[in-house]
């Protein structure tokens, strides 16, 4: 037999080995034979790629029992010095749910903005920073290294030296483009800088797959932001590519920013973050805010791969579910999972207005050609899609008969209910939904019915074809 008759067996046998691993792991069907088909069709590239990217670690406890109890204590302190905490009647069991699997307790939050650009988020950002003398929690997917990265870098910097402790978790896969001498700087002048889970080969498998998508800060145990926004010029300018082509220039996304009671669910997620990265239990007092007694109800909820549940998704569906009029979603990936596409469905057909918005224009090009299929399932079931015209949409936001909302990094797709590390807020009250509820129909008309683009409803069967090949791939993107 030939060289390269014994190179292709080889290949052929290591493949099937792969399949075998695959199947054996006992993951969702729809993933299972997508790694399966890949590995297959392409067995070289096929089984690297999965070898890096599709090795399961869900089971892998990264953080102790013991020690969760320790970092969730102190915020268990403030929670029951919370007096009159009412609970909605209509989402109790979703409260009760969230504090029981993860520990998310459920605070009352003084004041809630909601911030939709960039030019919103920074400057308020900056000022914070300003005003800070006890400690800042930066917990960040990207931190470029741009005019932005570098203006927020050396406010970091300057508090630094004033005595502020200041604590930065960026996402090593998220700031791979990043040069390491940019965080090298802030640790040389105070300030301690921790990647999630950093990438180096041969410890390569089993880490690039898991990332830290959550974008949480937190400023004196007083003041929180959460969302979708990260550390770069291109959430104020738009994409640079987009630029540079005349196209759309804008980037539309949303950002909570609280003060009060609430802060300290955003505190106890990057605490545990922190642990993670350093090692190191912080718990004392100060990292906490004093209870409110008067304000909204809400939870900061985290979920990701070591987790037993995924409670996010868990959440969407509980709200999907209960609505009695409508539920509004914003999400810049559609790739449902077949729980969260299944309620939706469901929920159009029994009469609620289900309505979900999407950029026209994706920044991810497979991701784009995969979800075509889904948009297209989604209209035929009598969701309402719409897509974002001026710019790219990037927020992740769902709201609910005037009544319930979250907002944070979710993306509605496998990677953010399955394989990312991520956080979302989840509001209790009126007032906020409304708010919501009114940005989601301001972008509504912005925004294109995908019924009046009629290539994207009846497109030719070279394309068609192209989207469900891509779509067999969703579990992966």
């Amino acid at each position: 037999m030939s060289f390269l008759g014994i190179l292709y067996w080889l290949s052929r046998i290591i493949a099937i080995g792969a399949i075998i691993h695959v199947v054996l792991d006992n993951r969702q069907p729809a993933k299972t034979m997508a790694w399966a088909l890949v590995i297959y069709f392409v067995p070289f590239f096929g089984v690297i790629a999965y070898i890096f990217f599709g090795v399961n670690r869900r089971k892998e406890r990264f953080i102790s029992r013991r020690s969760m109890d320790m970092l969730t204590r102190r915020s268990m302190l403030e929670f029951v010095e919370q007096r009159a905490v009412e609970m909605p009647a209509e989402y109790s069991s979703l409260v009760d749910l969230f504090a029981s699997q993860s520990a998310s307790l459920p605070f009352i939050n003084k004041k809630t903005d909601i911030m939709t650009s960039g030019y919103d988020f920074f400057p308020r950002l900056l000022h914070d920073i300003a005003q800070a003398k006890s400690h800042i929690h930066l917990d960040m997917y990207i931190f470029e290294d741009d005019a932005l990265g570098r203006l927020v870098s050396d406010a970091l910097i300057a508090k630094a030296h004033q005595g502020v402790e200041v604590r930065v978790i960026y996402d090593d896969v998220g700031c791979w483009k990043v040069k390491s001498s940019f965080f090298e700087r802030m640790r040389k002048e105070g300030i301690d800088a921790e990647p999630f889970m950093p990438v180096h080969f041969p410890q390569f498998t089993s880490k690039a797959n898991y990332r830290n998508h959550r974008k949480i800060i937190v400023i004196d145990g007083h003041v929180g932001y959460i969302g979708g926004m990260n550390i770069a010029l291109r959430y104020v300018k738009g994409p640079a590519g987009k630029r540079k082509s005349g196209g759309a220039t804008t980037w539309r996304d949303t950002m909570v920013r609280l003060e009060g009671g609430g802060v300290n669910g955003l505190q106890q997620a990057f605490l545990l973050d922190w642990y993670f990265v350093d090692r190191t239990l912080l718990s004392d007092r100060k990292y906490y805010t004093y209870p409110e007694y008067e304000g909204s109800l809400m939870q900061t909820v985290t979920s990701g791969p070591v987790s037993t549940y995924p409670e996010i998704m868990q959440g969407y569906l509980r709200i999907i579910m209960a609505a009695k009029t409508y539920v509004y979603v914003q999400t810049p990936y559609f790739l449902p999972t077949d729980p969260v596409f299944l309620a939706m469905k469901t929920a159009a057909a029994s009469g609620v207005d289900v309505r979900l918005m999407v950029p026209r224009h994706c920044d991810a090009r497979y991701v784009d050609w995969a979800s075509r299929s889904y948009l297209r399932e989604a209209a035929e079931a009598g969701i309402h899609v719409s897509l974002y015209e001026p710019g790219f949409l990037h927020s992740k936001m769902l709201v609910s008969d005037d009544m319930v909302a979250t907002c944070g990094s979710t993306n509605l797709d496998f990677r953010s209910f399955e394989n990312n590390f991520e956080g979302n807020s989840f509001f209790y009250d009126a007032d906020t939904a409304i708010r919501f509820r009114n940005i989601f129909l301001d972008d509504e008309k912005r925004s294109v019915p995908l019924d009046s683009i009629p290539r994207r409803l009846s497109p030719n069967i070279a394309q068609r074809l192209w989207e469900s090949l891509t779509r067999l791939l969703s579990p992966l993107l």
